[in-house]
């Protein structure tokens, strides 16, 4: 039965209206997605969503890779519940907080001291501003390969979405290569004494090669400037204690986010107390105005944060995540080789984080190819804008996921040979921005 999406689209039209771009995050917005899509989600349950349609999907964004365990996961939901009993935000910290911090610094080796917030640009922000504060440097290096830190001035001026922002914040944010150790110590040289912090997620779609995650920690140190992981995907997705407890690899400040409260809005700042503290107010020096934020401490997302960890704890969900992310990897590539795709939709990234590339006849990057994937995997009941598995996801969730790859991909390859405009409805999708 075809699916239609006619609610979607009068409720898409509401919400452009009311709301700049349609959504509160650009990846989720309606140029990001295939004319015949579902527009507006109902609801979900594990790794499950249905429309306003009525039109049900095997998801894969899991919200932007925040929802580890599943949506309306019944163990979080019930340790949300009661807390809403107690109240959710008071005029002097709870006692919630005290327990979500310890059981967070219980799982990330070194880190001494940490610092709630909302969303992953806050934190790194933050982190900014303490390891300006601390080296009383300016600039900042940030791994030119990665596609996102902050919606901040310091970050987004190094975007095409760069409107609004003056020239001069731009100018002290630096890029280096990932796996290039030498990149890095190029700009120490050119800039000496001026980096105060060097930014970067540990792992993204490529592994880091021997020794070079060790090569950045010696060379922050040589060079005095604040080594910080951005840790929002990584963390208790690649491992309990994140890729630094998976690589053994220390930083000097780490952001947390997405997975640590299962969709629940919880971002974390944590590591060394020698540099944490400059965000209390305990001695005179102590003058950083550090995400000083009314829900930071909301106590529902703390709740659901510290009962995520839990089940982190008590039952194999990163072992879950990896094998599923390997069957259906398998399946993935296998269904590419069958149809001769093989060199023009790609995998890559951990499996437990999986995203996807497609290439036109020409082999070249193409949206518009991959907005006909996208297109015909919904027609399949999938809602893939990348390939993350959740501990929601069974062996069957993966069967049909192969299953329903394979007749997208079958597609594809008619495309390839008649042209994309003959099986595409509608227009391309787009990026979100493009890295200068």
């Amino acid at each position: 039965m075809e699916m239609h999406f006619s609610r979607s689209r009068a409720l898409e039209q509401r919400l452009r209206q009311v709301i700049p771009g349609g959504a509160h995050t650009y990846a989720k917005g309606t140029d990001q997605f295939p004319e015949l899509s579902p527009g507006v989600i109902a609801r979900g349950s594990g790794c499950h969503v249905w429309d306003v349609d009525g039109n049900e999907f095997i998801e894969y964004g899991m919200g932007l890779r925040a929802v580890t365990l599943g949506h309306a996961y019944p163990k979080v939901v019930d340790a949300v519940r009661e807390s809403l009993e107690l109240g959710t935000n008071f005029t002097r910290p709870s006692l919630i907080e005290l327990e979500c911090a310890e059981a967070f610094l219980s799982v990330i080796d070194g880190a001494e001291m940490v610092k709630f917030t909302k969303d992953g640009s806050t934190a790194d922000t933050a982190a900014l501003k303490l390891a300006r504060a601390y080296t009383g440097r300016e600039m900042v290096a940030i791994c030119a390969d990665q596609p996102f830190f902050s919606y901040d001035d310091w970050f987004i001026g190094t975007t095409t979405m760069d409107a609004g922002i003056p020239e001069f914040e731009r100018t002290p944010t630096l890029r280096f290569k990932y796996n290039d150790a030498n990149s890095l110590a190029a700009l120490f040289a050119a800039y000496p004494g001026k980096i105060a912090a060097v930014f970067l997620e540990p792992e993204r779609t490529q592994p880091p090669l021997p020794g070079f995650l060790q090569s950045v920690q010696d060379l922050c140190r040589e060079q005095g400037a604040v080594l910080v992981f951005d840790e929002m995907i990584t963390g208790f997705r690649w491992h309990l204690g994140g890729a630094q407890g998976l690589y053994g690899v220390t930083p000097d400040l780490s952001t947390f986010g997405k997975a640590v409260a299962n969709g629940f809005s919880l971002s974390v700042l944590c590591d060394k107390r020698e540099i944490m503290r400059l965000g209390s107010r305990e001695r005179e020096q102590d003058s950083v105005f550090l995400l000083s934020t009314t829900h930071g401490a909301e106590t529902p997302a703390l709740a659901a944060a510290i009962r995520t960890m839990q089940i982190y704890r008590e039952e194999p969900v990163v072992e879950h995540l990896h094998r599923q992310g390997t069957r259906l990897a398998k399946g993935f590539q296998e269904a590419v080789d069958r149809h001769g795709l093989t060199g023009y939709v790609e995998l890559a990234g951990r499996v437990c984080n999986l995203l996807f590339g497609t290439r036109g006849p020409d082999k070249q990057p193409s949206q518009s190819f991959r907005t006909l994937f996208l297109q015909e995997t919904i027609r399949r009941g999938l809602l893939i804008p990348s390939l993350v598995v959740s501990y929601s996801h069974s062996d069957d969730d993966i069967d049909r996921t192969v299953d329903a790859i394979d007749g997208a991909l079958a597609v594809y390859k008619r495309a390839m040979d008649d042209g994309v405009d003959k099986y595409l409805i509608g227009r391309p999708s787009r990026t979100v921005f493009d890295r200068r």
